[in-house]
């Protein structure tokens, strides 16, 4: 049996409802993405842990989905997830930022390469195409993100990867921020929920 691409998981995510998602495999999905639980749980009342923004985050990143598609090299991934409120009720129109380094661990301090936003679907949906970022000194692969619902207060954080060695090491590291990743044909798909 062939694997599946990024696009083929992306389109059985955004064929899927938040519920059934998150209670497991959407009905007919021939290879879901891995099954994964709002981190941390939308029913506990609690929201998404933040954390450090970091030296790196630039204001008026371009609105986007596709961040890697002028970039020959590095792995290809593409980062998912559903924006939930504390009921586990999906908040559509939440803006949902990313930026994170290239394949060499070197941020864009001159212009938006790797950077974007986008709003939540209307089912509260979100998704970046975009590579695996490298490691650079004192840090483990991860994204930074800011997710914030209409009217409300802005949520900056991090996502890591699972498995990563230099988990341990980085103090910013926080289980609870991990992104469930699958591997596909093209590359990875990495899925995270945020709870706002």
């Amino acid at each position: 049996m062939m694997q599946p691409t990024r696009r083929t998981v992306l389109a059985t995510f955004l064929s899927a409802s938040a519920l059934p998602f998150l209670a497991g495999s959407p009905a007919g999905a021939e290879t879901p993405p891995a099954r994964l639980l709002p981190t941390p749980a939308c029913d506990d009342d609690d929201a998404t842990p933040a954390s450090s923004e970091g030296p790196f985050f630039k204001p008026d990143a371009p609105l986007t989905r596709d961040l890697a598609a002028d970039v020959p090299s590095g792995e290809r991934i593409t980062v998912a997830g559903f924006v939930l409120d504390a009921d586990c009720r999906p908040v559509p129109n939440a803006l949902v930022q990313i930026w994170h380094a290239d394949a060499a661990g070197r941020y864009d301090n001159a212009g938006f390469r790797f950077r974007g936003h986008q709003f939540s679907d209307d089912g509260g949906r979100w998704w970046f195409a975009t590579i695996v970022p490298a490691l650079y000194p004192g840090r483990t692969r991860h994204y930074h993100f800011k997710v914030q619902r209409a009217g409300g207060s802005i949520l900056t954080t991090q996502l890591f990867f699972p498995g990563e060695p230099g988990n341990r090491r980085d103090g910013l590291f926080d289980e609870r921020l991990l992104l469930a990743v699958t591997d596909v044909q093209d590359g990875r798909f990495g899925r995270f929920d945020f709870v706002v």
